[in-house]
């Protein structure tokens, strides 16, 4: 920073105003500053000033390790909300998360000096093994319907609600059957999805169907759609992903099953194929950008020692044409 003061013929506290964004900068002397920097090749180091203001600039994340559409986009919202807001993300995955592998997470970000850490945890072990672990710094937890203790802030989009604005959708079309093609119950998505769509019955005085288990695969969904071919369709379904609704659709359709004259169809996820589906499907949207951006405030508003708020995102039905009234 001295090089570069000496040769853009300013002081050493102008150069921190403009690689800090500071005021007090005129528009030429920021422009004469950036210049002389581009030409020493000048890189703020990052250890050096971490050292000078006790603020890292960093976070640490534990992901699950599934390839599947909702942790991967998570992850994604999540360090790309950590980079907008100035920090980098060191991000640990874990397919099998013993205990042992969290806590060696959590202290390897603590020794790198985080300043919080982000915990995406879709499934039931890393959600109980995290509930365990006792760090100091804040940790934000995306788990849905899990609820936060002392030691970590749990935040979600609520997909309870979403599922119950989908089997609401079949109901208000006049559907009295309305059956789920269920996720994996491992995985805390699944069970608050199920979850959804029994309260919905309930509160309309509706019997619920026999629950049918996939495991977020296609090929699960697409065998169990032909045994109900088989055994008789209901006039409507709720499944609990886009993946296992097309996988489903396709079942339907080598059968000569006609979509929403026999039987209607929505999903969750509104995966950016859903649309492009025959017929478009029925869907409830996830915001990831709106999770991500959402968990770094709260974590920012932890690290800062401020109130937070950890109201669930809200989930949108879009309504396309696999859904319509009973025959």
């Amino acid at each position: 920073m001295k090089d570069v003061a000496r040769a853009a013929g300013v002081s050493y506290q102008t150069v921190s105003r403009v690689i800090n964004d500071g005021p007090r900068v005129s528009v030429d002397t920021r422009d004469r500053v950036l210049a002389v920097i581009a030409e020493l090749g000048y890189r703020r180091n990052e250890a050096a000033r971490a050292l000078v203001t006790s603020r890292s600039q960093a976070i640490g994340v534990i992901a699950d390790a599934s390839p599947r559409f909702g942790p991967v986009s998570t992850l994604a919202a999540v360090e790309r909300a950590a980079r907008e807001a100035g920090y980098t993300a060191l991000v640990a995955t874990m397919s099998n998360p013993a205990p042992h592998a969290v806590v060696d997470a959590f202290n390897g970000f603590i020794e790198r000096g985080v300043e919080g850490i982000v915990v995406i945890a879709p499934r039931v072990p890393l959600a109980q093994v995290t509930q365990q672990v006792s760090v100091s710094v804040p940790v934000v937890m995306l788990s849905p319907g899990e609820a936060s203790h002392d030691g970590f802030t749990v935040f979600f989009e609520d997909q309870e609600l979403g599922a119950r604005l989908a089997t609401r959708h079949l109901i208000d079309l006049g559907h009295r059957e309305v059956a789920h093609l269920a996720g994996n119950q491992e995985w805390l998505d699944g069970q608050v999805r199920l979850r959804g769509w029994q309260a919905e019955l309930n509160a309309a005085k509706i019997p619920a169907l026999a629950v049918r288990y996939g495991d977020w695969s296609g090929e699960s969904a697409y065998r169990i759609g032909r045994k109900m071919v088989a055994e008789g369709l209901p006039t409507s379904i709720f499944i609990a992903s886009d993946l296992m609704a097309l996988a489903f659709l396709r079942a339907l359709y080598e059968h000569g099953v006609s979509v929403p004259k026999d039987i209607s169809v929505v999903g969750f996820d509104d995966n950016e194929f859903a649309p492009q589906m025959f017929p478009p499907l029925t869907t409830v949207r996830q915001s990831f950008a709106t999770v991500g951006a959402r968990c770094m405030e709260i974590l920012l508003g932890l690290i800062d020692g401020r109130a937070v708020d950890t109201t669930p995102a809200i989930p949108q039905l879009i309504v396309r044409r696999s859904s319509g009234p009973p025959r």
